[in-house]
């Protein structure tokens, strides 16, 4: 339940940000693509906005929307360009000689970001499987600001600790930042767990459709958290990094059905990762759903369902694997995740050299489908390699 309105998530998500339009009454919000906004004779500014970098109108209601999901002010999230974008937000208002501690299964362009972007510039980083807490003890220095988390993870679903990890940053005076994307807000919920950060790729299932690009991140309540929004927040507006207004409008119509889109993503995603768990051609299946998944403990505590991504080895490696992949005929052989069309790719290839992924690993964004067409497809393609 959202404590400052007292409505339930699934009731946020269709009208958090959405006023009627005061104008016109329109249900549906407008889109505010000016750039630039004209002063009054004495100079002030009729609503406080200047320019389309600093601040706009929509982007300020999806802001405030995302914010309602999380539980936190509106002022408390900053809308950027990408999922990427905001994550370099995040450790650019770090301080050159600290640390950050990410996971060893990072996504490829967080590990990016800092190490060939910010690595020169002065920022310390390591990484560390995240989900042996003994391991990321070890692992902290005494300069040590920051621990990125992505749990679920990129591509193989590794589950962390999120309250364990919190716990360890709290001894040592660190920040510690969620990347929530895969789970969304509807199945977990990391403020609630002591996170003072949350990252979002709205290009994912908060977009919905494919068809926007966009990234969120998000500061808790907590004092301690003051000065690092504002530092956020002078990124975000010096930076530039910002979404279009016509962009931000695709999120919010995109979050107005994410509790419904979910729902079926997640039903979808468990009933292809059984499926999978008894294949003779599958040597493994990522999914914390399944009760022989080494996360599955955690998830079920920090997580209500498992997301709509499931990860399998295919026996025989890669060749086989990308076999499979130019086989099936739903499925579309493409990257991200999120949207209605169920996609699969082989994500070594994807990365390329120096990937850390399997070799024989696709990964399978379950779209809203039929589950069995999708399990028909999928097996046809496996038997013909």
């Amino acid at each position: 339940m959202n404590e400052a309105t007292k409505t339930r998530i699934n009731t946020v998500v269709v009208h958090a940000g959405a006023e009627p339009d005061a104008a016109t009454g329109a249900v549906s919000p407008p889109i505010h693509t000016s750039t630039t906004f004209a002063r009054r004779d004495d100079g002030s500014l009729p609503a406080q906005f200047v320019y389309a970098r600093s601040d706009n109108p929509t982007r300020r209601s999806l802001e405030a929307c995302i914010a309602a999901l999380e539980g936190v002010p509106a002022d408390n999230c900053m809308a950027f360009a990408s999922g990427l974008a905001a994550a370099g937000a995040i450790f650019q208002s770090m301080r050159p000689g600290d640390h950050v501690l990410a996971p060893a299964s990072a996504y490829y362009g967080t590990a990016k970001w800092l190490t060939e972007l910010l690595g020169p510039w002065g920022l310390e980083s390591s990484f560390v499987d995240m989900t042996d807490l003994d391991a990321v003890r070890q692992a902290r220095r005494p300069n040590t600001r920051l621990f990125w988390l992505e749990t679920p993870s990129n591509p193989t679903l590794d589950v962390t600790d999120i309250a364990g990890v919190v716990e360890l940053a709290r001894e040592i005076g660190a920040y510690v930042a969620c990347d929530n994307t895969w789970a969304t807000p509807l199945l977990q919920r990391p403020f609630e767990l002591g996170c003072d950060f949350i990252i979002h790729s709205t290009t994912k299932y908060m977009g919905g459709h494919s068809d926007v690009t966009g990234g969120a991140i998000l500061v808790s309540c907590a004092q301690r958290n003051v000065e690092p929004l504002s530092r956020l927040r002078a990124i975000q507006t010096v930076g530039g990094a910002v979404p279009s207004a016509f962009d931000c409008w695709l999120v919010m119509r995109g979050i107005r059905s994410l509790a419904c889109r979910m729902r079926t993503h997640c039903d979808n995603a468990e009933k292809l990762a059984q499926f999978f768990a008894t294949h003779e051609k599958v040597e493994r299946v990522h999914y914390p759903g399944l009760h022989s998944d080494p996360g599955h403990t955690v998830a079920a505590k920090q997580m209500s369902r498992f997301g709509g991504v499931v990860s399998v080895q295919i026996k025989g490696g890669a060749p086989v694997a990308i076999a499979v992949a130019n086989r099936v005929q739903l499925f579309i052989q493409a990257t991200s995740l999120g949207g209605t069309e169920s996609l699969i790719e082989h994500r070594a290839s994807v990365e390329g050299p120096g990937s850390r992924t399997p070799p024989g690993l696709l990964r399978l964004s379950i779209g809203l489908e039929d589950c069995d067409d999708l399990i028909d497809d999928l097996s046809q393609a496996l038997a013909g390699v």
